[in-house]
């Protein structure tokens, strides 16, 4: 690894880091990004960003339910692993659904409220509202929209 793909590495740890994943994380899948060969083994991955296989491992399984990465298939034991096509957009996605169950949630807390209490029920419904808009209309016109654009982009 260069100087240079070691500062990109690390300042893509530091942004992951601050997406709320841990700075390793963001080192493997930074790394992955442009390494070459685009696919690496733990023990490459390890090597190459000197943290411990174990480690590399653990945020490689991560990574992978994330969908983010993707484990290939070997002859060996080794397990190699490449970013998944797309895999930053499916990660969007996944949370944008995740908001589905808010829904539930709220609508159980505004059968609890009586009308009595307004100011209340105002609070449920916005979080209510902000879930929908959250999980079907905003993430279904946000996708097609990334989809566009970035489709607008490798015609450049």
């Amino acid at each position: 690894m260069t100087p240079e793909e070691a500062m990109f590495v690390d300042r893509f740890g530091l942004f992951m880091e601050m997406l709320g994943a841990t700075r390793t994380m963001g080192r493997v899948y930074g790394w992955l990004l442009i390494c070459g060969p685009p696919q690496q083994s733990l023990s490459e991955l390890a090597a190459a960003l000197s943290v411990s296989k174990a480690s590399v491992s653990t945020v490689a399984r991560q990574l992978q339910e994330g969908g983010m990465i993707e484990r290939l298939p070997s002859a060996t034991r080794q397990h190699h692993y490449r970013v998944t096509p797309g895999g930053f957009s499916s990660v969007l996605d996944t949370q944008l659904s995740l908001m589905k169950p808010g829904i539930d949630v709220a609508e159980f807390g505004l059968s609890l409220l009586g009308k009595d209490r307004a100011e209340q029920r105002e609070r449920l419904e916005d979080f209510r509202d902000f879930c929908e808009f959250s999980a079907q209309d905003y993430r279904d016109e946000l996708m097609q929209r990334w989809n566009d654009y970035r489709a607008k982009r490798r015609k450049r």
